[in-house]
């Protein structure tokens, strides 16, 4: 069975999750230069569960964190798109981009051509008026994706989930609206 595709870019298919994406993504997953900027990394069992409700929401919605995969050699590489955060904030409800992709295909643009594309599927077929993105302000990398990708700065926050004590706690928060 082939998999659904939903974006595509010059390099990039931005395609619906198969069965082999599984062991990749556990042991991207596993890789603590992937996970720097989360808690921990994920075991394999939370990563199967992972794919699970990421496949429930593009099941149900048509859109979620679509299986990035490079079209040189239809190598799977990460995840880029949509995910509705779980805590409260003063920005939420919301749609929430996001990307993580295996640590070897980092400083390629992939993150940036795949999120441009996510960006106006998000705004000219879900016709969404803002997306957010966040992370912790330890993490330049992902910064530097949403800035690329046209998001303004709205400020930085606490994220609930973590402990004071936490380095990762403090978070920047970016959104772009939708201007067509």
């Amino acid at each position: 069975m082939t998999a659904k595709i939903f974006i595509e870019t010059d390099r990039l298919v931005l395609r619906d999750w198969i069965s082999s994406d599984q062991a990749l993504y556990i042991d991207m997953n596993q890789d603590e230069s992937v996970m720097e900027f989360f808690p921990s990394v994920v075991t394999a069992e939370q990563s199967l569960t992972h794919i699970e409700r990421i496949r429930e929401l593009i099941n149900g919605a048509g859109y979620g964190l679509f299986a990035v995969e490079r079209k040189e050699d239809n190598a799977f590489i990460g995840f880029t798109g949509f995910s509705h955060p779980r805590f409260k904030a003063t920005f939420t409800p919301c749609v929430e981009i996001g990307w993580r992709l295996a640590s070897n295909y980092w400083n390629k643009g992939y993150a940036t051509e795949a999120a441009k594309a996510c960006i106006d599927f998000g705004f000219e077929k879900m016709q969404w008026k803002d997306i957010y993105s966040f992370t912790s302000v330890l993490n330049t990398r992902s910064e530097n994706v949403m800035k690329k990708i046209g998001m303004q700065k709205e400020g930085e926050f606490d994220h609930p989930l973590l402990d004071d004590s936490d380095p990762l706690q403090k978070h920047v928060l970016y959104k772009i609206s939708q201007t067509r």
